[in-house]
């Protein structure tokens, strides 16, 4: 009812302490009823006293809500002044603002345990560091899944610091690439040698950074992939060993033959002896090419990492591979030569890589109307990628895991070895190449580096 009303009543109240005010003036100067002027006196303040009170209230109320919304205090409760207060509308408003504000954060708080659950449950183990230091200058850790604790053997520490004195070797490793990166790591947990692939992410979430650590467990999974590189390794080793061997133990049985229970031979036995020799000798020669092959895929030296600009590498690619592909009347264009992107790399190592990749894209354009190569880079994050385009008649999507596989070659003369070494050395380099092509129309060789 208006009478209930803020407006109301404030102006009753001020209405009242003037009259009385204007009593008390009237009483003061016209007359000396001392006790009807203390009277009137006590009854001004108290009027005074109750507007203060009645004003004061409202402000306690908003303020009090003002605290519930930022101590995120959901039990304040203004349903009774809603229907009795002087602003019916205004503690209705509260109400419905703290309601939706308590819905918001069960709904939060319901997300996050679901979340939660689904990191407990997923064989990946989780670590999240809280990088701002409490007041004893440890790193809290703000989430530790069971999959954690099981693969490193360790309990679910609630500090950083704990962790690290329990396995040093982690730890380090994993502030090594703290400002982000991937890594292969090999530990013993336990008298047990396991081998993790390990992924950090740091991030910052409401002004304060953490460190976002997931790992996993592929022993098993290498173990598999290494006895399937065995086996293709084994299947193309078998089949240069055989080819080379069968025709030599056969023309020995045909010298055999010829030579035994003879003391001399006539001139078209010698030829024939001489043009078996003359392939024993070749197929011999090629043996030992394979082995050497072999031996150079096995015994690649240690990356002398130093820093080099992308500009630099570029440059001394087009240096070294442009009087090639003008020889082979190929359109080589490398871009972006005074580039100044530093990367930690052994220039001679992926001199070598880029070497092989061009080379493969030259042999692959000779049959294009116009053959073109291009030779770029992009740096994305933290990632620098150098990619080698070419237009030529590309690789089909079934050959593009054994192009890896050591003497597999699709192209007439090859040794089948470029690939195998090129990969070999990016590894070395903690890194990686990549491929995408399309049969006659583009393929791309991607060198990735870790660019912190």
């Amino acid at each position: 009812m208006f009478y209930k009303r803020f407006t109301f009543r404030l102006i009753f109240r001020l209405t009242v302490i003037n009259l009385l005010a204007y009593l008390l003036f009237y009483l003061v100067k016209n007359t000396q009823l001392w006790f009807t002027i203390i009277g009137v006196s006590l009854i001004l303040l108290g009027t005074i006293i109750s507007l203060y009170y009645y004003i004061n209230e409202i402000r306690s109320d908003i303020k009090r809500f003002i605290l519930a919304v930022k101590t995120r205090d959901h039990t304040l409760n203004f349903k009774n002044k809603a229907t009795k207060g002087s602003f019916p509308e205004l503690y209705e408003s509260f109400g419905d603002i703290l309601q939706v504000h308590k819905q918001i954060r069960l709904e939060q708080e319901a997300m996050f345990q679901l979340i939660k659950t689904i990191l407990e449950q997923v064989p990946v183990g989780v670590i999240v560091v809280n990088n701002t230091k409490t007041t004893d200058g440890n790193e809290e850790i703000a989430f530790f899944n069971q999959a954690a604790s099981n693969l490193l053997g360790v309990p679910a520490y609630k500090y950083w610091h704990r962790l690290k004195q329990h396995i040093p070797t982690f730890s380090n490793e994993i502030e090594q690439i703290a400002a982000g990166g991937k890594r292969f790591l090999e530990l013993k947990i336990q008298d047990k040698l396991i081998q993790l692939s390990t992924e950090v992410i740091p991030l910052n979430l409401y002004s304060k950074n953490y460190t976002i650590i997931s790992f996993q467990n592929i022993k098993d999974e290498i173990e598999q992939k290494e006895t399937e590189a065995w086996n293709r390794l084994i299947g193309v080793i078998s089949h240069e060993i055989l080819n080379s061997i069968t025709p030599i133990s056969s023309l020995s049985d045909t010298i055999n033959s010829m030579v035994s229970d003879k003391q001399n031979l006539n001139a078209d036995e010698m030829e024939d002896l001489k043009t078996a020799l003359q392939t024993i000798k070749r197929r011999s020669s090629g043996l030992l090419d394979f082995v050497k092959d072999y031996r150079l895929i096995a015994e690649l030296p240690t990356p002398n990492l130093e820093s080099h600009t992308i500009g630099e590498i570029l440059k001394h690619i087009k240096v070294l591979m442009q009087p090639f592909a003008k020889v082979k009347n190929v359109v080589l264009d490398v871009e972006q030569t005074s580039s100044k992107i530093t990367v930690q790399l052994d220039l001679k190592l992926i001199e070598q890589v880029l070497i092989n990749l061009i080379t493969n894209s030259i042999y692959a354009v000779e049959e294009q109307e116009i053959p073109h190569i291009s030779v770029n880079y992009r740096l994305e994050h933290n990632k620098l990628y150098i990619y080698v385009t070419d237009n030529g008649k590309g690789i089909e999507s079934s050959d593009l895991e054994k192009i890896f596989v050591p003497f597999y070659t699709t192209r007439k003369n090859g040794s089948g070895i470029g690939l195998t070494i090129s990969r070999n050395i990016m590894k070395m380099h903690r890194g990686s190449i990549e491929v995408i092509s399309v049969p006659n129309e583009q393929t791309t060789f991607s060198l990735l580096f870790n660019y912190v």
